[in-house]
This record gives C-alpha cells, sequence and structure tokens, in this order.
C-alpha cells in the first residue's frame, strides 16, 4: 500500500505542474510549439522523456528476460536514430517551420508536396498513433497490477486521466515542464535500484550463474528473437515520429537542436543497458513468468527495499506516462489543425483552433484508454506495429522531401502506398517465408524508395519524350 500512496502523491505532483504551467497558454503557438523558445536543456527533457517509454522500459526489460543482453538494441535503435535527427533532419526542418510558420508535420508535407499528401499521412499516422498510446497505458497497467493486483483497465484509466488532464491545460508547454520532473525521477529511480537488484542477484556471479552464461544470452548482438534486427524496425522512427519533428520545431535554433536531441541521443545509449540489464535479473529472481512484461514491474515491487523499490516504480510511471503524453501531442495537434483548421474551418480563429486541440486532446485520451483495455497482446507487439507503420509510410514523403528536389507529390503518395502495402504482406502472408534479419520495415522501405524511384524515372522519361516531340 505505501508503493501505491507514494505513486498517487507524484501523479497528483505530475498534474499539479502541467496545470499551473497551462494557465500561462493563449495561443495555439505556445500549445503547438512552445513558442518556439526551447534552448538545449529544454529540448533534450522533453526528448529523452518522449523516448524513454514503455518499450523502452518495460518492453525492453521484457525482452532482456527473455532473450538476454541482445535486447540492448531496443533502446540503442533510439539513440542511433536520435543521431540521425540531431545532425541531419532536425536542423533542416526546423529552419523550414520558423520560416513558414509550420506547426505540424502535415504543415510540412502540404507544404513540401500538396493537401493529398498531408492528408494521406495524417490519417495512417491516427490509427498508428493510437496503437502506440494504448501501448503505452497498457505498461502502466502492468505496474499497478503488479503494485496494487489491480486489474488491466483500472491502470489504464489511471495513466490515461494523469497525461490528459495535464496535456489538455498547456500542451508542449505544459509537457516540457511536467518531462523535466518526470526526468529527474525516472533517472533518480532507475539509478538507485540497479545496485539494488545486482545484490538481489547475488552479483555478476550470481546472475551469470542464474542464467546461460555460454549461449546467445549473453550476446549483444543476437539472442533469442533480439538483437540488431531492431535497428532496421525501430531506427528509422525516431528521425521520422511526427511527435519527435514537432518538438524540433519549438527550438529557438540549430545549435538547440544539435546539442539538446544529441544529448537525448548519448543518455539513450547508456540507459539501454538498465532495463535489460534489471529484466535479465527478474529472470534470476523470477524465473518461468508467465508474462515477461511484468519482469521489472515484480522486481521492483518484491526484490528491492521499499524506498529504492517506490522510487523504481514511480521512474517506471514517469517512462510511460511522458511518452504517453508525446504521443497524445500528436493526435491533438494533427486532428486540430491538419483535419479541423485545414478542411473544415480553415478561417478558424486562433482560439477556436486551440479549444479543438484540447478537446480532441481529450477524445484522444479516452479512445486511448478504451483501445489499451481492448489490446491483448504485448506491449513490444502493439509498439512493433506504429513503428513499422510509422517509418514505411513516412521515410520517402520526409527525406525525400528535405533532400530530393525532384520527387512530387506523385511520387510520394505512390512511395507511402506500395510501401505500406509491402509491409503488410511481409508482416501477414509471407512473415514465415523471409529469413529472420529482415523485417517488414525493412521491405516496405526499400519497397517505398524504390517505387519513389521509378515513378521519378517514369516522369523523366515522360518530360524527355514530350520535349523530344516539339517541333
Amino acid at each position: 500500500m505505501t508503493h501505491l500512496t507514494l505513486l498517487t502523491a507524484f501523479c497528483v505532483a505530475q498534474i499539479a505542474v502541467g496545470v499551473a504551467i497551462g494557465r500561462r497558454v493563449r495561443t495555439t503557438s505556445d500549445f503547438f510549439v512552445a513558442g518556439r523558445r526551447l534552448g538545449p536543456a529544454m529540448l533534450f527533457s522533453t526528448m529523452i522523456a518522449a523516448n524513454i517509454g514503455a518499450g523502452s522500459t518495460v518492453g525492453a526489460a521484457g525482452y532482456g528476460y527473455r532473450d538476454g543482453l541482445a535486447a540492448w538494441w531496443w533502446v540503442g535503435s533510439a539513440a542511433l536514430g536520435s543521431i540521425v535527427l540531431a545532425l541531419w533532419i532536425g536542423p533542416r526542418i526546423r529552419r523550414l517551420a520558423e520560416a513558414h510558420d509550420l506547426r505540424t508535420l502535415g504543415d510540412f508535407l502540404e507544404w513540401r508536396y500538396d493537401w493529398r499528401v498531408r492528408a494521406a499521412a495524417t490519417s495512417l499516422l491516427w490509427v498508428g498513433t493510437l496503437m502506440i498510446l494504448a501501448g503505452q497505458l497498457l505498461a502502466l497497467s502492468f505496474v499497478l497490477e503488479a503494485v496494487a493486483g489491480w486489474p488491466r483497465w483500472i491502470g489504464c484509466l489511471a495513466g490515461g486521466a494523469v497525461m490528459t488532464i495535464y496535456f489538455t491545460s498547456g500542451g508542449m508547454l505544459s509537457t516540457i515542464w511536467v518531462n523535466l520532473v518526470q526526468l529527474v525521477v525516472l533517472l533518480i529511480g532507475f539509478g538507485l535500484a540497479m545496485p539494488y537488484a545486482f545484490g538481489a542477484a547475488g552479483g555478476w556471479d550470481g546472475l551469470r550463474q542464474a542464467t546461460d552464461s555460454a549461449g546467445s544470452y549473453w550476446s549483444l548482438w543476437r539472442g533469442g528473437g533480439s538483437g540488431w534486427i531492431f535497428l532496421a524496425m525501430l531506427g528509422p522512427s525516431f528521425f521520422l515520429s511526427p511527435g519527435l519533428l514537432q518538438k524540433v520545431y519549438g527550438a529557438r535554433d540549430d545549435r538547440a537542436v544539435r546539442i539538446g536531441v544529441l544529448a537525448n541521443a548519448g543518455v539513450l545509449f547508456a540507459f539501454a543497458f538498465l532495463p535489460v540489464l534489471l529484466g535479465m535479473i527478474a529472470r534470476a529472481l523470477h524465473p518461468g513468468l508467465a508474462n515477461r512484461e511484468l519482469a521489472l514491474p515484480m522486481l521492483l515491487v518484491h526484490d528491492l527495499p521499499l524506498t529504492v523499490g517506490s522510487l523504481g516504480l514511480a521512474a517506471l510511471v514517469a517512462a510511460e506516462i511522458s511518452t504517453a503524453d508525446a504521443i497524445l501531442f500528436m493526435l491533438s495537434t494533427s486532428l486540430s489543425r491538419d483535419l479541423y483548421q485545414r478542411f473544415l474551418r480553415p478561417a478558424a480563429a486562433d482560439a477556436d483552433v486551440l479549444r479543438v486541440a484540447r478537446i480532441t486532446s481529450v477524445v484522444a485520451g479516452v479512445a486511448g484508454v478504451a483501445l489499451a483495455i481492448l489490446v491483448t497482446k504485448a506491449v513490444a507487439d502493439a509498439l512493433g506495429f506504429f513503428y513499422t507503420l510509422l517509418s514505411v509510410s513516412l521515410f520517402v514523403p520526409i527525406v525525400g522531401g528535405l533532400f530530393w528536389r525532384a520527387i512530387d507529390a506523385r511520387q510520394a503518395l505512390l512511395a507511402m502506398l506500395v510501401g505500406v502495402l509491402a509491409a503488410a504482406a511481409a508482416q501477414f502472408a509471407f512473415r514465415t517465408a523471409l529469413p529472420p534479419e529482415v523485417t517488414p520495415a525493412m521491405v516496405g522501405i526499400v519497397a517505398s524508395a524504390a517505387a519513389a524511384l521509378a515513378g521519378g524515372a517514369r516522369s523523366g522519361a515522360r518530360v524527355v519524350a514530350s520535349r523530344s516531340a516539339d517541333p
């Protein structure tokens, strides 16, 4: 009960900070891009809080429990993707966002191509984004199940309520300050939990004796279903995610992007070992768990001193909610601007768009909770669906749009369609026929890029033919 009391107090504190900051929000610029005032430190805190969530804690620990050290690549892939964002994608798209007052990824896609690309991309992302929101809330329910024995629906509802209240108050501006609190708790909680967990397992020697020290369990490259294959599945999403790109929109200059996002990558490289090792320790102490997703909560509740375990649980809650609010940010800003303002009421006043953004935050939060209650698959599986959809559908429109001047709206739409169809076929029809190293995301991205190149070649051929026919 003490664990639950402390977690409740922490959740109330997050709401209080979010609501207090939200009272300063008066415009959509504050709600969508924090007034474009983020320096390196604030951008770092909100990026790292968004990137350390259900997949990188509960999911990574679950993979560590099952597969061993190779599960490092789950979070390590996020670090590698963040480097691409910091050095190439981020600074370039930030400058465009500032110059053309872009506030969502949909704004960029329409500015670069046309309204059809905007509509197609945002429609696809709403489906995938709801999946990742459900995955975050589902992971939070595992924590409350381990702490209090609550059924899943209560945990999903509680997490959804906390996230929705503080985000709806102030959008990105509230989220940034709440993320700062969450980041402090997260780093302290996991930092203290690790040495105590090692002690409970008997140190390195005890851990290696309790696990398969001679097999692939201690290999960084491949173990069970984990390994470098995660890089192809997850890496691109960390420089293509609309939520992360819109955080970059809020940076005050390119220097803030490079420093803030690179610092985020550095922390992710180091943090990637923590949940994996905790999952491996959980296997040594609790072998044979029916649900590997419970490995981390079980360890924190049953094997650590009360205070340390409570801080670890608070860190876990902070991780899940901080990423969930980033997903809610993607949904609410896209629905209010890419749908409402762009197609339904182009002449809507700023105050009206802000009001709709807050209403859609509540609606999206409720939808995420409902989907989380209905989801029966593992957290990592739910997140994997989103990452595949995100990477495949956005790779060509974003990367091509930034670095390939010749690509047009027709090629972008063709690339999105072919990529999604190819990834779906690889996932549902031919998965068993593909080598284990080839993921649906890889198939989709290659097919998408090939379709764009082929479309460009045909367009070029038509231009040459028309010119040669001129008298």
